[in-house]
């Protein structure tokens, strides 16, 4: 028969701490769990956050880059990235890797686009209603000031309104040169024929060079000659050559020679 001062023992037995010897002492039961915990050794085994990674989303795989070593030699893994750029749309495949890792920190449908390679006859217009989308939209993405600026270019980029096109689809990570940024290029004829190259090589072909001067000619409202000029100053550069068009303008109406 036991008497209250045994149970009190036994009470006491049970709420004493264990010694060092048979257990660490957990000093704080609200610690936060984290990689730098050492009795949570599994969150820095890289197989195993690998398998935690592949879970989040391309933001929180950004912030969890900047936990630790550990966590940022696993989630700024290149296929790691990718992968987790490719999973809200069911993209198959990202093809080429861009100039600056910023790229992959946005997978909005905004960073996709399509590759539209422009026929004869065709309008800015046209292109918004064959592919459902704004003509201030196109034109934004292109960096166009007019509607002319289409009979310099070979193809234009068109902002993608239905994101089920992405699914099972391949994007060319590429720079456009009008567009001035890099964009996850969707061809829905197929691969591209050539890699993009810069406005330099496509004006060097007469005909290039022909369509370049035609639209120069209608913005600046100019000669042949002029329109000639002021490319060639510009370095082919059809823009500049209308900036540098109008500061000349401006120069000679302050000066009363227009």
């Amino acid at each position: 028969m036991s008497c209250c001062c045994d149970q009190n023992d036994d009470e006491s037995a049970l709420t004493t701490p264990l010694s060092s010897s048979t257990s660490p002492t957990v000093t704080d039961s609200t610690a936060t769990i984290s990689p730098m915990n050492s009795y949570f050794s599994a969150l820095t085994c890289r197989d195993t956050l690998r398998l935690i990674f592949e879970k989040v989303s391309l933001t929180d795989l950004a912030r969890a880059s900047c936990v630790c070593k550990a966590w940022n030699a696993v989630a700024s893994d290149d296929e790691m990235v990718v992968e987790a750029f490719k999973a809200p749309w069911k993209l198959l495949e990202v093809v080429g890797k861009p100039s600056s890792g910023s790229f992959w920190r946005d997978n909005g449908i905004g960073k996709f686009a399509i590759s539209h390679r422009i026929l004869r006859g065709e309008s800015v217009a046209s292109l918004a209603v064959k592919y459902s989308v704004q003509v201030m939209d196109i034109k934004r993405l292109n960096n166009m000031m007019s509607d002319h600026g289409i009979y310099s270019r070979e193809r234009l980029l068109i902002p993608i309104s239905n994101p089920d096109l992405l699914i099972n689809g391949t994007c060319h990570v590429e720079l456009d040169t009008y567009a001035k940024r890099e964009v996850a290029v969707l061809y829905l004829d197929g691969k591209p024929d050539r890699k993009p190259g810069t406005l330099l090589n496509r004006v060097t072909s007469d005909r290039g060079k022909r369509r370049v001067i035609d639209s120069l000619k209608r913005s600046m409202q100019v000669d042949d000659g002029t329109a000639q000029y002021y490319l060639s100053i510009s370095n082919g550069d059809p823009r500049a050559a209308v900036s540098q068009f109008s500061s000349d303008l401006r120069w000679e109406r302050q000066i009363g020679l227009a």
